[in-house]
């Protein structure tokens, strides 16, 4: 398997906004200076309940990154499902992945009210990290906003497992990644469960193997509860998510 990428300073509308205000509120007023002391009180209040609140900060994005390898040659492998997590989430959410930038096929969108970007790098798996690196820091989206979802040999087979923070676990995409962050492993990561190889068959090998039919059955059933699982986490914090992942369903939920 080939592993290898790829002003000057102005018052913002807010500040702006701020700034006039409280001009405003500073500069003396001759009408307030030769007015009774009652009256003062009254006219503060009307001139703070007719300005126009500041405007709130826009939500950061969260980045949630798919690993795999581009090409025909990689689809629907052992490998790939990182690929396929993410776009079981552009389907459900209905966000198209058809942009190309930073080496990665991107897609941006809202799940409720949170925006979201979904990132397929296509540097290959091994240096997924240059794509990643590059997103991340371009938007200067938070690491605890950044989700990695990556196939895991020991993980039993669609199985899954939301965690905080962590190592790579010998995953040569994570590696890259956390290399790209300066060695932090301080972003959350949704690892599925690809099973171990049979017999003595070298696991570079078995990773690129495709699933049965009853494999894709239950890889279906992850992918379901998977999207789920994102939406919880944007919607309503990590703890839940990681809750809802990591108890054992039964196959009927979501059925």
């Amino acid at each position: 398997m080939r592993v290898g990428i790829g002003s000057c300073i102005s018052l913002s509308p807010i500040a702006a906004v701020r700034s006039a205000t409280f001009q405003r509120f500073v500069q003396p007023s001759k009408t307030l200076i030769q007015s009774p002391p009652s009256t003062l009180p009254l006219r503060i209040m009307s001139q703070l309940s007719t300005s126009s609140p500041s405007p709130a900060e826009p939500k950061k994005p969260w980045l949630v990154v798919g690993l795999g390898n581009p090409g025909k040659k990689y689809q629907a492998t052992r490998h790939n499902v990182g690929f396929e997590m993410v776009d079981a989430i552009a389907e459900a959410e209905g966000i198209n992945i058809t942009s190309v930038s930073f080496r990665a096929l991107l897609g941006k969108g809202f799940i409720g009210d949170v925006p979201i970007m979904l990132a397929k790098p296509q540097t290959f798996m091994n240096a997924s990290g240059e794509s990643v690196g590059a997103i991340a820091s371009y938007y200067k989206i938070p690491m605890k906003q950044v989700l990695v979802i990556y196939d895991d040999l020991d993980l039993p087979f669609a199985k899954m497992r939301l965690l905080p923070k962590g190592g790579h676990g010998g995953q040569n995409g994570m590696r890259s990644i956390i290399d790209h962050f300066k060695g932090s492993r301080d972003f959350p990561r949704l690892r599925i469960g690809i099973g171990r190889p049979p017999g003595k068959m070298d696991p570079v090998n078995f990773v690129l193997r495709p699933f049965t039919k009853q494999e894709r059955e239950e890889l279906n059933f992850t992918f379901q509860q998977g999207v789920e699982a994102v939406r919880i986490l944007l919607l309503e914090g990590f703890n839940k998510s990681a809750t809802f992942v990591n108890t054992p369903k039964p196959l009927e939920q979501f059925g």
